[in-house]
């Protein structure tokens, strides 16, 4: 009997000690980049996308054109479902389709974009509140510092890939109409799909935005440092070009390896800042419920609301947080901006005669049908081109008085209710370059407005 208990004593230990190193190995398998992961990935989403091709020498009327599946990736900055992605993910799309780390799937309409700077802000719509992405700095970066990326790449959803930061302050020119400032150039294998997703730290914080890689090279890719970004983010979101509201803050971000915050540097005259009190020094830490640490929170606070509505806020001032209220006014003005936005089409005006003269430069008259006709017998009717703008998109592109507009991209122009109703599609802004067709005698000429110019 001896001899048994001392063996079933033995096995006891035994069981116990192998637990002991299962439960060691998992807990060793916790890395910090594992948790980085667990505390990011639910706020990183796939994007998928559809356009329309059309070869060069298509008519508007001749067919369909090819459909051409696109992919990439978001980060979700808003628990509303506002999501950041690159603007070359989005441009000249019929539609978005977004995916969630829970599979749930969602239709996204673009919101606001920055062709220039390639950042987008695009929508989706959810019953629950979204996870946000932790947000980091791209300030105290190091060389050599461990980072890794998640993406849609080549359509393997959130595909995770790891490496360092290879080099900073990187300038690279992609093409003649694309280039890039101050980049952070990474090893972690970024892929097509990945653009617009992030680059993120041991800490489980954002650092950069995805954006480009070196065609050819291996191992090379380049993010858009996440405080460059969130400087355009908080553009992307004023409510003074969104909302048509304003608050007159006029403030700066300030961020470093141990402080991130938003100093107030004054207000506009007579405007809501200055009726509630804002002072220059002013370190705004809330708003709503909303923790402010730059100039994207303050809007993303802001966000939504009508004119009239009060935002509580909550200021450091000499070292004592002080509460301030805000009333929203409406919007009498909006600066210049590089921004391009997209507007839902229920909530655009018609344009006139006078918006057609602005945006590509044209005074036009119906032209007879039976005239059209008898030049070229395939069209129902067009536009006869009365005047051009000099300078003007159109002027740029070759189209002169005496032509007759048939048709801009995949659509007639046999009216006036055609060309606003072209000019106010979803699509319109999102167009790099917008296809147009003219009569001149008997002849059809096409061309392409370069839309890129409106930003310049």
């Amino acid at each position: 009997m001896r001899i048994r208990t001392l063996t079933i004593g033995l096995r006891a230990a035994l069981l116990l000690s192998c637990c002991a190193v299962i439960g060691s190995a998992s807990e060793r398998r916790q890395t910090p980049l594992v948790r980085a992961i667990k505390r990011t990935e639910a706020a990183v989403v796939n994007i998928h996308s559809e356009k329309t091709a059309y070869d060069r020498d298509t008519v508007y009327s001749s067919g369909p054109g090819r459909k051409i599946n696109g992919m990439g990736t978001g980060i979700i900055i808003d628990e509303r479902g506002y999501i950041v992605t690159n603007q070359h993910v989005i441009a000249e799309v019929d539609s978005l389709r977004v995916t969630l780390r829970d599979g749930s799937t969602f239709d996204a309409q673009v919101i606001s974009y920055d062709r220039k700077h390639d950042l987008a802000i695009i929508k989706i719509d959810s019953d629950q509140p979204l996870p946000v992405i932790p947000l980091g700095t791209s300030s105290d970066l190091m060389l050599g510092e461990t980072v890794f990326a998640v993406g849609n790449a080549f359509g393997y959803e959130h595909t995770i890939t790891c490496g360092i930061i290879s080099a900073l302050a990187r300038d690279v020119e992609v093409n003649e109409k694309q280039g890039y400032k101050n980049l952070i150039q990474t090893d972690a294998s970024i892929n097509p799909g990945n653009s617009g997703g992030p680059l993120i730290n041991l800490d489980g914080e954002v650092v950069g935005i995805n954006v480009a890689i070196r065609a050819g090279a291996q191992r090379i890719g380049f993010a858009i440092p996440i405080d460059d970004a969130r400087v355009l983010i908080a553009r992307l979101l004023n409510v003074r070009r969104l909302d048509d509201t304003y608050h007159g803050i006029i403030s700066r971000d300030l961020k470093s390896a141990d402080s991130m915050q938003l100093v107030v540097s004054g207000t506009e005259p007579d405007s809501p800042a200055a009726r509630a009190g804002l002072k220059p020094g002013d370190i705004i830490v809330q708003a709503n419920k909303i923790r402010v640490i730059d100039s994207a929170d303050l809007e993303r606070a802001f966000l939504g609301h009508q004119p009239g509505d009060r935002i509580e806020l909550r200021v450091k001032r000499e070292n004592e947080e002080t509460p301030l209220t805000i009333e929203l006014a409406r919007n009498t003005g909006t600066p210049n901006s590089n921004l391009q936005f997209a507007m839902n089409s229920a909530s655009r005006a018609t344009p006139t005669d006078e918006q057609v003269w602005q945006v590509l430069g044209l005074r036009l008259t119906p032209a007879p049908e039976t005239q059209v006709q008898a030049l070229q017998p395939r069209y129902r009717g067009g536009m006869r081109v009365t005047e051009v703008r000099p300078n003007s998109l159109a002027s740029r592109h070759g189209i002169q008085p005496g032509d007759i507009l048939v048709g801009l991209h995949v659509w007639e122009t046999v009216n006036f209710e055609n060309v606003s109703w072209i000019l106010n599609h979803p699509k319109f802004s999102t167009f790099d370059s917008l296809k147009f067709y003219v009569i001149r005698g008997q002849k059809t000429l096409w061309g392409d407005l370069q839309l890129t110019t409106r930003t310049q």
